[in-house]
């Protein structure tokens, strides 16, 4: 049984390097390494791929039973179901950056059927944009090509080999055909304007009567739920830090890694607790 939240609140939250964090992401000194307690989250082909801190499990548990928690991911369905957070299973999540909403584990196609058809008003065909990003990419740095659930396209790279005013052409390229591009990590993602993770959010408020929406993220395809959300949160890692993204009504936190997505869940919980 679920623990009952806040019927008011719905808290929409990125995943990766928000939430939950690879070892590479964990940014630890020394003294903290050795006194934190790390929980698996994530398994891949046999390894542990992603962790939270001990408290940070803790309070996604206390969290379910304050808020409405909506996981927010630019992965797909695949990928997402591997990540198992403490805490009851959410309700509703989005995936593929909001091409994808899952009502209790199950995808809902009436929602990725308005997805394509806004994507196919408004946007260059995804073979198009795929052949393009294969055609401007060097082998010297490309180490992966994917696409991802037929909706948006990406690059896996060298990054510190990406040629100096790359990024901004391909992302000139992109603009005028209706897709924006952004680097994540080693990830150049090419993704098509209509598809965003605040769209599919708003969704989930109107069906859960939410009058209040918190948020929190660390890349720049976050920057559209933040900005849609009442209050929200974002690392001191990340696009958004690199890049001094702001707005009023979201805070930037100085807490880097995965002690970051502590103080995010604390934030979460005080702010839910307000309402």
């Amino acid at each position: 049984m679920r623990p009952t939240a806040h019927p008011s609140v719905l808290v929409a939250s990125d995943l990766d390097r928000t939430l939950i964090y690879s070892a590479a992401a964990l940014a630890l000194a020394a003294p903290d390494r050795l006194a934190l307690r790390l929980l698996c989250v994530e398994v891949y082909e046999g390894r542990p791929l992603s962790y939270v801190t001990e408290a940070a499990a803790a309070l996604l548990g206390e969290l379910a039973g304050t808020a409405a928690f909506l996981p927010v991911t630019t992965r797909t369905r695949e990928q997402y179901v591997r990540v198992r957070l403490p805490g009851p299973p959410p309700r509703y999540a989005v995936c593929a950056n909001g091409g994808h909403l899952l009502v209790d584990g199950v995808p809902d196609p009436d929602w990725r059927a308005a997805v394509d058809a806004r994507i196919d008003a408004d946007c260059a065909p995804l073979d198009e944009v795929r052949a393009h990003l294969l055609a401007v990419a060097d082998p010297a740095w490309l180490l992966k090509e994917r696409v991802a659930e037929d909706l948006f396209a990406y690059l896996v790279v060298e990054r510190a080999l990406l040629p100096e005013g790359w990024l901004a052409e391909l992302g000139a390229w992109a603009e005028a055909r209706g897709w924006t591009v952004s680097l994540q990590g080693r990830k150049v993602y090419a993704v098509p304007k209509p598809l965003t993770k605040s769209a599919a959010v708003r969704e989930v408020a109107r069906r859960t009567g939410a009058a209040t929406v918190l948020a929190a993220g660390d890349s720049l395809l976050d920057a559209d739920l933040l900005l849609a959300a009442d209050r929200g949160w974002r690392p001191g890692h990340g696009e958004l830090a690199d890049a001094r993204w702001s707005a009023d009504h979201v805070e930037a936190l100085t807490a880097r890694g995965v002690l970051a997505g502590e103080e995010i869940l604390r934030r979460f919980i005080a702010a839910a607790a307000a309402v």
